[in-house]
């Protein structure tokens, strides 16, 4: 296949910041830029400290936590340059020289610039290399997840994920075992960041390599355990649904370690189908049980992580689970992708322009 050239000649920095002062989510990315640093760089306590400020004081308290935040991130060597940048720009040195019977006198302010500027390009530098390598790791997660409406006769699909960061490490995949046998998983590892996004890809590529061999799922459950105790980080777990069905079948087969219970909707009422058992590596020779579901025509089953109800909003509320009931309640019925799309909709109404703090995934099936 040919590919036309790429160009090697850099735009220029006048039409680039042109077009950065036109972009029309100006205000819109500001705002959740700096969501963004109060949220990385401010603890938890001293959000709640915030919430309770007025105007004023937060005005005076924001830019000294946020200085002093920055200089414990730092290494101590850049912690060193960013002080003594600060120093050269609040009092600065005038240094003076003669030559030939002239003086000249020199502001040392500038170093302060310079200092900062170098610190800007080592951070930025490692940013990119960091950033580098995690698209890559975004882009095998891609490659690996699932379409998003698996086609399965006799039923209605719809999957959806939404990392929190470049990587996911949330579990949703959906398996082709048979021309007859078809299965949907749905799991969260303990960890955050690049580990659980690791650990989720390892636990995916287990469950891809036995679901074929197990017709008991409760066994199947077992083997996965055994496995992710023997290579998992100490303290690490993972909770999995994993469902399997068939073509123009009614009943489902599941287990379920440790994850948040499906939900099943049949005509706007909601139940919960009964909890499972422990999650991944919490414990050795761990027993786990199969379940079977029977759905009659339009009753839907609805799979999701806590990234769901655990979503916030500016206010720092949570979406919890009474929000997320009562869409479920009033979800139009048909198809999957609709009932999903609902429940998306009324997720990002109420967080707004606050950024995600977990991974998101749902799963929507709907027997036809």
């Amino acid at each position: 296949m040919d590919h036309a050239p790429r160009s090697s000649q850099e735009p220029k920095l006048r039409t680039v910041l042109r077009q950065d002062i036109q972009h029309s989510g100006l205000l819109k990315t500001a705002k959740r830029e700096y969501a963004e640093l109060r949220e990385y760089f401010l603890s938890e306590h001293r959000q709640q400290q915030l919430r309770s400020m007025g105007v004023i004081k937060k005005l005076l308290f924001i830019p000294w936590w946020l200085i002093k935040s920055l200089l414990l991130k730092l290494s101590w060597i850049r912690r060193l340059v960013l002080l003594l940048a600060f120093y050269f720009m609040l009092d600065p040195i005038r240094i003076k020289a003669n030559t030939e019977g002239l003086q000249f006198e020199q502001n040392s302010s500038w170093m302060g610039f310079v200092l900062i500027l170098l610190l800007l390009m080592l951070e930025l530098k490692d940013k990119l290399l960091a950033k580098s390598e995690l698209a890559a790791g975004r882009t095998v997660q891609q490659a690996l997840m699932p379409e998003p409406e698996p086609l399965i006769p006799g039923w209605s699909t719809w999957l959806y994920y939404q990392p929190a960061n470049e990587v996911c490490g949330d579990l949703l995949d959906f398996l082709r075992i048979e021309e007859w046998r078809f299965a949907i998983a749905l799991g969260d590892v303990s960890d955050k960041g690049l580990g659980a996004a690791l650990l989720m890809v390892k636990l995916q590529a287990t469950l891809r390599a036995l679901a074929p061999d197990y017709n008991d799922l409760g066994q199947l459950a077992a083997k996965m355990n055994e496995i992710y105790l023997r290579d998992a980080m100490a303290r690490s777990f993972a909770s999995l649904v994993y469902l399997e069905l068939h073509p123009n079948s009614e009943s489902v087969q599941l287990f379920n370690a440790g994850h948040l219970p499906p939900i099943r909707i049949r005509q706007h009422m909601l139940q919960e189908i009964e909890k499972g058992d422990a999650a991944l590596g919490l414990k050795p020779h761990a027993e786990f049980r199969e379940q079977q579901i029977n759905l009659a025509g339009g009753e839907a089953l609805f799979i999701y992580s806590d990234g769901l109800t655990e979503a916030r909003n500016s206010q720092g509320e949570f979406f919890g689970e009474r929000r997320l009931f009562d869409l479920l309640k009033r979800c139009p019925q048909g198809s999957a992708h609709s009932m999903g799309a609902f429940v998306l909709a009324g997720l990002e109404e109420f967080v707004g322009d606050t950024p995600h703090h977990d991974d998101l995934s749902i799963a929507v099936l709907v027997k036809q």
